[in-house]
C-alpha cells in the first residue's frame, strides 16, 4: 500500500511539492519581483523560449547554468549587450566545445530583456576575509 502511494505521488510529482524545502529568497529574487522588465526577461527565458532545454538555474547540463553565466559575466559593463548578442547569434568555444545555437527569431529587445534578467542573478560579492 505504501509503495503504491509513493508511486502515485511520483507520477503526479506531488511528492516533491510536499517535501521540498522552501527556497531562500535572495536579493536577486527581490530585485526581479520589483521590476516588470526583469520579470518579462525571466518569463521569456523560462516560458517562451527553448532555453530550458539546455540550461538550468544552477547545474551545468548541456550548457552552463544561469547562475554560472551570471557569475562569469556579471561584472562586465557591456554584459547585457554581450549576452544578448550570444542569444541571437549563438557561439561556440566559450564554455568548452558546447555549441550555443543561434536564435534569430528572438528580437534584439527580447534578447536584452533575457540577458538583463540573467545578469540580475549575479551573486553578491563576498566581503574579503582580512
Amino acid at each position: 500500500m505504501a509503495f503504491a502511494l509513493v508511486v502515485g505521488l511520483g507520477m503526479f510529482n506531488i511528492g516533491r511539492l510536499i517535501i521540498r524545502p522552501k527556497a531562500e529568497v535572495t536579493a536577486a529574487d527581490r530585485l526581479i519581483e520589483a521590476s516588470p522588465q526583469l520579470q518579462r526577461g525571466r518569463d521569456l527565458v523560462t516560458r517562451s523560449s527553448d532555453c530550458m532545454r539546455c540550461h538550468t538555474m544552477e547545474l551545468d547540463v548541456v550548457g552552463p547554468g544561469f547562475m554560472t553565466i551570471a557569475k562569469r559575466y556579471g561584472d562586465r559593463p557591456d554584459g547585457v549587450q554581450y549576452l544578448a548578442g550570444k542569444i541571437r547569434e549563438g557561439s561556440v568555444g566559450e564554455w568548452g566545445r558546447v555549441v550555443m545555437p543561434r536564435h534569430p527569431q528572438i528580437t534584439q529587445e527580447q534578447a536584452e530583456l533575457m540577458a538583463g534578467w540573467l545578469m540580475a542573478l549575479k551573486p553578491p560579492a563576498k566581503p574579503d576575509a582580512g
